[in-house]
């Protein structure tokens, strides 16, 4: 039976190709799929090469440096800082890390240059005096980019990437190590790829102590991220000298698969990752570090990186990069962890109230909010779809009430009318505020009273019973108004001897059942006012 008949879209679907007819994907014995990821891979940011050129109004120094320390103070020990040749900005900030001190003896600056003798030439110019640097040479090889970009066959290709190579070579010193990356790899024939990279490694000498590092970006992603993985994992297979390679992994996100790629990939082979905080860069953007590093941390890998003040890291990426971080973005939105959903929070709730410390486990939420910085208060927030157990949360939370299971039940429904009302998110304070107008304000008025023993005593008479309230239902009773205390309950909303009591009242008046709650240092007070509260609901 056709249970869901859709129609052709009458888009034009047929002029794009599947991935597989642009480029061979070699078969081959997986490996992969059969792996798990277990530490953290070797993390290069390019936020402020890549994700620089892909802002409409690139960093200046300043922002470039403020962005520069907070990758070093977060632990990376490889940064891509610029595309010296590319314009004065970047060959000035190059310049600035080199005479100014701001580089640690462990942190390695990666520069960029395209197959070109002048720019090669800039390039190594601008690396004068950082004593470890990484010169990141890069060529398009995919035939669309040599046939439209370049106008050059395979060999042309292949001479120009060899000759800048061995420019570099005679510029290098002691302390520069080689980086290539054939741009569009993925869309690349695997032989072309294989020949240029070992090439490269015999020129550049390569050995396991002094490696190159062979980048393979998918530069536009064309295929699921099982493709890549296949892709990469032939490469790492087949490349000459592999244990003097480093191979690196560039994955952007124009398909939104990114993230994946890059965890397949490197399940496939890869070793080291580049991409940008929270994933700025051109398009779609390049591959969010974030999300891979906390994606381990979630599974109990180290991801080598600190990100215990996120917070930080973001207000720093959106001043330097002037673009707001989404607040559904994961780990660093503002929204990551909140909850608005009524079953969402309750849940989140109880996870919480039972969570004593050690292995982490609370619903909804994949690490827990304070490792990266952020704090319980946000977690659950209220607006006409939340339920009973979030709003009991941030009463608990911002006021110290821990409201009986029926109460809760109760003021939900209060505060739904007035999100329904109002359409928007009820903050802690406006939860309060509404519970202290249906509960605690004007209570029935018996005027002055006082209560010894069994007897209470006010302006409208006194009567006994067996202990205070039922004393005061006595007095009620007297005066034609048939109460009944369902359930009560009391507890200190804060520690200490002056800790004021609140007391929670459910009675039923002449068939009408209501709550009320009262608040003062005397429990016996708060006690008396909660009863009276709630008959004062029950009788309007």
């Amino acid at each position: 039976m056709n249970w869901n008949p859709q129609t052709p879209s009458g888009m034009p679907y047929q002029k794009y190709r599947n991935v597989r007819e642009r480029v061979d994907v070699p078969l081959i014995e997986r490996a992969w799929p059969a792996r798990t990821l277990e530490s953290a891979p070797l993390w290069v940011p390019v936020d402020l090469r890549d994700g620089n050129q892909a802002l409409a109004e690139p960093m200046d120094t300043a922002r470039k440096r403020r962005l520069f320390d907070l990758l070093v103070n977060m632990g990376f020990k490889e940064i891509e800082v610029g595309y010296p040749s590319a314009s004065q900005t970047d060959f000035d900030f190059v310049r600035h890390l080199a005479t100014s001190g701001a580089v640690p003896d462990d942190v390695t600056v990666v520069v960029f240059t395209a197959a070109r003798a002048d720019l090669v030439e800039r390039t190594f110019a601008s690396i004068d005096g950082l004593p470890k640097t990484v010169v990141h040479l890069y060529t398009a090889t995919a035939p669309v980019w040599r046939d439209v970009v370049l106008g050059r066959g395979r060999a042309e290709v292949k001479g120009m990437i060899r000759s800048s190579a061995e420019q570099m070579l005679r510029l290098a010193g002691d302390g520069t190590r080689f980086q290539f990356s054939p741009e569009v790899f993925n869309l690349t024939e695997p032989d072309f790829v294989l020949e240029i990279c070992d090439e490269l490694t015999e020129l550049w000498d390569a050995s396991p102590d002094r490696p190159v590092i062979h980048n393979l970006p998918a530069t536009v992603e064309v295929a699921t991220p099982n493709v890549y993985a296949d892709q990469i994992e032939y490469m790492s297979r087949h490349l000459a000298r592999r244990d003097a390679v480093i191979l690196s992994i560039h994955p952007h996100n124009d398909r939104g698969t990114g993230v994946a790629c890059a965890e397949l990939a490197v399940l496939a082979g890869a070793q080291r990752v580049e991409g940008c905080l929270f994933g700025n860069g051109e398009r779609t953007g390049n591959v969010d570090l974030v999300t891979l590093a906390l994606n381990l941390y979630a599974q109990g890998v180290d991801p080598m990186i600190d990100f215990s003040d996120l917070d930080t890291v973001l207000e720093t990426v959106e001043h330097c990069n002037r673009l707001p971080v989404h607040p559904r973005h994961p780990y660093g939105g503002e929204l990551v962890y909140t909850a608005f959903s009524g079953t969402h929070q309750d849940a989140i709730s109880k996870g919480l109230a039972a969570y004593a410390g050690g292995v982490w486990q609370v619903p909804y939420l994949p690490i827990d909010p304070a490792d990266v910085g952020r704090s319980y208060e946000a977690i659950i927030r209220v607006n006409s779809q939340s339920g009973k157990g979030g709003i009991a949360h941030l009463l608990k939370t911002g006021y110290g009430l821990d409201l009986p299971p029926r109460m809760r039940a109760d003021f939900s429904q209060v505060v739904q009318r007035a999100g329904d009302s109002s359409g928007q998110e009820l903050t802690q304070k406006d939860l309060w505020e509404l519970f202290r107008a249906a509960y605690l304000d004007d209570p029935f008025d018996v005027g002055d009273w006082s209560a010894t023993g069994d007897t209470f005593t006010c302006a409208l008479c006194s009567a006994q019973g067996a202990g205070p309230l039922a004393a005061l239902v006595a007095v009620l009773a007297a005066n034609g108004i048939e109460a009944d205390i369902l359930h009560y309950a009391e507890h200190a909303t804060t520690t200490g001897q002056d800790s004021p009591a609140i007391a929670y009242a459910e009675v039923a008046v002449d068939g009408v059942t209501r709550w009320g709650a009262g608040q003062d240092t005397s429990v016996l007070a708060a006690s008396v006012q909660a009863v009276l509260a709630a008959v004062a609901r029950a009788r309007r």
